[in-house]
């Protein structure tokens, strides 16, 4: 047998797939591409979810849409983090040509150029629907990560999660908090104190910065209602899954506020979705581009919740792929939890580099038919080393790949046809409005002007005869009055009953 059957040989039984695929490419050997090698994924393991990594300009971005458009032509619908802007050219047919028709035919696939269903999305001012979320929703624990605060400031945030819990004090926007910031060190600071105990204003004061700093950033446009409804991720159109786009070119300069929102979607995601075990292909698959945004700050604690919720989302059918230039800006708790990697090449001019590629070499099985840190700096543009699960969940043989090209285009949309792709959403209509409901700064504020009033009328009217009844006159307490409000309980998503805060400290929600 010749090493080129040998090699096709080891791959096909390797990946040893009978129920549905992607193809992704096909094996190149001794620098040639094979026909007859294909590396096909199973859909199936696609929720065990993968690493697609590489240089800046090694073509892991296009790696991620052949992906996506594989995806969404056996109808799974995917959210795609676009901080380049890299990726609205999903929406149009791409373009036909001899490079494109020769790489077609080693691979062994027919190249239909066609566009795709796609849904773009937006936490900013960029055009598309606008995700957003309470701050109720967001939960203590990214609050506290978004603020970068300290464990003191932390058990202040999370003192007033629970206080606005318990006297159903929705807390909606960035107004709402500062307003009950402001409450505990004030106003409710005796009622506080006998309750919590005491909360030092310094630890308040330095809250209410941080808080400012981020409406410098834009936050006011994330935080509020309508909250988004993760729900609306699992649609198709056509027999196809709806690719979300979620445009965020504008927030490069605001990773914690990425990188927070990142980590909310995955807890929502995993807080609302119900079990559904190891289905023949994933209800939902998630890519984070540029993921190094969201473990480089993070605490211990918040590795260990984005690890818990790494582990368990598979179950809900969903899988979360991870785009970074290097499979070490990936902490080894999650890298080792990734059935599916996508090495693109790594540059090595210096010598940490070289040290940073062998390290990534370790992160792959061994291979009779490469050296592995030789490959990783020598592969070309559109190449990769690619090794997923089977559907045995077993690691296929590592495979240096001619990835395929996407057949949408690989450019990006003009304005004009961004402006289609948003006229033409089900979703804009539902989500771009704003809404300003009676949340806990209004309700505050009703209610200390109520006791002002009824305080400056008692003035007026002089003291009154002691009752009989062993309780005050001022045993309507402004916690108690507050807690009467029936209004709270027809705020929509903010509905307050029957709600626990799940992994991350967020709010999960029986539907």
């Amino acid at each position: 047998m010749s090493k080129t059957d040998d090699f096709i040989k080891t791959l096909t039984e390797g990946q040893y797939y009978k129920k549905e695929f992607l193809i992704l490419g096909t094996g190149i050997l001794d620098g040639k591409p094979i026909s007859g090698a294909q590396i096909k994924i199973p859909l199936k393991t696609m929720n065990r979810h993968g690493l697609i990594a590489g240089a800046t300009g090694t073509g892991k971005t296009k790696t991620l849409q052949v992906i996506a458009e594989q995806l969404a032509l056996k109808g799974v619908p995917s959210v795609l983090m676009d901080l380049k802007g890299d990726l609205s050219g999903l929406a149009k047919p791409g373009t036909f040509n001899d490079f494109i028709k020769n790489r077609s035919e080693v691979i062994g696939v027919e190249y239909q150029p066609m566009g795709f269903p796609i849904e773009l999305l937006s936490i900013s001012k960029e055009k598309g629907v606008r995700l957003k979320a309470t701050i109720s929703e967001f939960g203590p624990v990214l609050i506290s990560q978004i603020l970068e605060l300290n464990d003191t400031q932390q058990g202040v945030i999370s003192l007033i999660f629970r206080y606005c819990d318990i006297h159903h004090l929705p807390l909606v926007d960035l107004k709402d908090l500062k307003r009950v910031l402001q409450y505990i060190t004030n106003e409710g600071k005796e009622a506080i104190k006998k309750e919590y105990g005491q909360v030092a204003s310094a630890s308040v004061n330095t809250i209410m910065r941080k808080i400012i700093e981020l409406e410098q950033q834009g936050a006011e446009h994330f935080f509020g209602e309508k909250s988004f409804d993760v729900e609306d991720l699992l649609r198709e159109k056509d027999g196809k899954g709806i690719i979300s786009v979620i445009r965020l070119t504008d927030i490069q300069s605001r990773p914690k506020l990425f990188s927070t929102f990142m980590l909310s979607l995955l807890s929502e995601v995993y807080e609302t979705f119900p079990e559904q075990g190891d289905a023949d292909q994933p209800k939902l698959c998630i890519f984070i581009d540029e993921a190094h945004l969201v473990f480089s700050n993070a605490s211990k604690d918040l590795l260990d919740k984005i690890e818990a919720i790494v582990k368990l989302i598979r179950s809900k059918g969903v899988g979360v792929f991870f785009c970074t230039q290097s499979p070490t800006d990936v902490p080894d708790s999650v890298l080792g939890q990734l059935g599916l990697k996508v090495q693109h090449s790594l540059r090595a001019f210096t010598a940490k580099d070289r040290k940073a590629i062998s390290k990534a070499a370790e992160n792959y099985p061994l291979s009779p038919f490469y050296d592995t840190s030789e490959v990783l700096t020598s592969m070309g543009i559109g190449e990769a080393l690619v090794t997923s699960l089977n559907e045995k969940g077993i690691p296929t043989p590592l495979a240096h790949t001619l990835v395929r090209a996407p057949i949408s285009r690989m450019d990006i949309l003009n304005s004009f046809e961004i402006d289609q792709v948003v006229a033409n959403s089900l979703l804009v209509e539902k989500y771009n409005v704003n809404l300003d409901r009676e949340s806990a700064f209004e309700l505050l504020e009703k209610k200390l002007a109520k006791v002002d009033h009824q305080q400056a009328k008692a003035e007026l009217e002089g003291p009154k005869p002691r009752a009989t009844s062993t309780r005050t006159s001022h045993e309507d307490s402004l916690i108690e009055e507050l807690s009467k409000n029936t209004m709270i309980r027809q705020l929509g998503r903010t509905i307050f009953r029957e709600l626990t805060r799940g992994i991350l400290g967020s709010f999960s929600r029986n539907r």
